[in-house]
């Protein structure tokens, strides 16, 4: 059954074929491994069951198979750096496939591999017939014995909420989690400096979870207000920015340091047009580390909102110490989170 949520990185290297080839006088083909690539692909979660294969289910790693089917003419197998669940976006997430290059005149030949340019034109003709919710955004030749899970060096995730009472606009349902209270950003930036560090975090591990150990270290967690998607200028912003020509306008100041000042323009009762949608506040939260547990980001989200709508206080914060997933505040829901980057020390 498909659990939702935040990818689940295990640290424990998947059990492999150990069945001993039987003698044979040209092992080189038996053991042979074709040309590996490492992609990164962006999509949208909202109709994927998921990254990992499953059968009768459409997931990231199912789609991505078939096309490169289509394109090599051969079955492959693609290994995701991280697994995201049902409804979780990425705007990077990283694969890697072997793309050996079979001759369909002699079969058995192998022939010089695809230029990488080659490679992503082709795998995203065939993905733009799949719903086009995922696209190929880059393709890399590496080594033979490089994997995407093992060699990932550092993930970052981040997750959006919209605060304010009116209804989401479409252009933001399913992706983003809407939070109708006030949000105060200034306690829920003291929180993360509570959360952030080496911890047992027991209290943000949902059952099911497969790591081995608790112990994680969060690089980065942080919180800012940024102005929303499709913010498109109103009669006043852009008189307010004509002197700054086509230039983009800075960021509002609460983003760099947490003021509770409102934003110029977002939509203040006075200034609102007739047929004007009235625009949430943007809220991004960012978390950075080697790798997560299962459903921690989520349940970290989950506590910061409940501390931004002053359900929880700082000290409540202390649910660490708890050591247990009962404790915490409820998750936050997939739609809002985001597989941002996976970092890699490339050759």
């Amino acid at each position: 059954m498909q659990q939702q949520g935040i990818s689940r990185d295990s640290e424990v290297e998947p059990k492999r074929h150990r069945d001993s080839p039987p003698p044979s006088p040209k092992p080189a083909k038996i053991l042979r491994t074709g040309p590996k690539v490492l992609v990164a692909v962006e999509y949208i979660g909202t109709r994927f069951s998921g990254s990992q294969q499953q059968p009768n289910c459409r997931t990231v790693v199912g789609v991505l198979e078939e096309a490169f089917q289509k394109f090599i003419g051969q079955p492959v197998s693609i290994f995701c750096s991280s697994r995201t669940d049902a409804g979780v976006h990425a705007l990077s997430n990283v694969c890697h496939v072997d793309v050996e290059r079979i001759s369909k005149k002699k079969p058995g030949e192998v022939l010089l591999p695809h230029e990488p340019g080659v490679v992503r034109r082709a795998v995203n003709h065939f993905l733009r017939k799949n719903e086009g919710d995922i696209t190929v955004v880059d393709v890399r030749c590496i080594p033979s014995d490089f994997h995407a899970r093992f060699k990932a060096q550092e993930r970052t995730y981040f997750y959006r909420l919209l605060s304010g009472p009116e209804p989401l606009s479409v252009f933001d349902k399913e992706r983003a989690w809407h939070v109708p209270e006030e949000l105060d950003i200034l306690a829920m930036k003291k929180a993360c400096d509570v959360l952030m560090g080496c911890h047992d975090f027991s209290s943000f591990r949902a059952a099911g979870c497969q790591a081995n150990s608790p112990i994680r270290t969060l690089d980065e967690l942080h919180v800012c207000e940024v102005l929303p998607s499709l913010s498109f200028p109103s009669i006043k912003e852009r008189e307010q920015m004509g002197s700054l020509r086509d230039s983009l306008p800075p960021l509002p100041k609460q983003c760099q340091t947490g003021a509770d000042a409102s934003m110029a323009g977002c939509g203040a009762e006075g200034d609102q047009e007739f047929g004007a949608r009235k625009r949430h506040r943007c809220y991004i939260i960012t978390a950075r580390a080697r790798s997560f547990l299962y459903h921690q980001v989520r349940l970290l989200v989950g506590v910061l909102k409940s501390v931004g709508t002053g359900q929880l206080t700082i000290s409540d914060v202390k649910i660490l110490d708890a050591k247990t997933v009962t404790a915490a505040a409820p998750m936050a829901p997939a739609c809002g989170l985001y597989l941002g980057s996976v970092k890699y020390d490339l050759p």
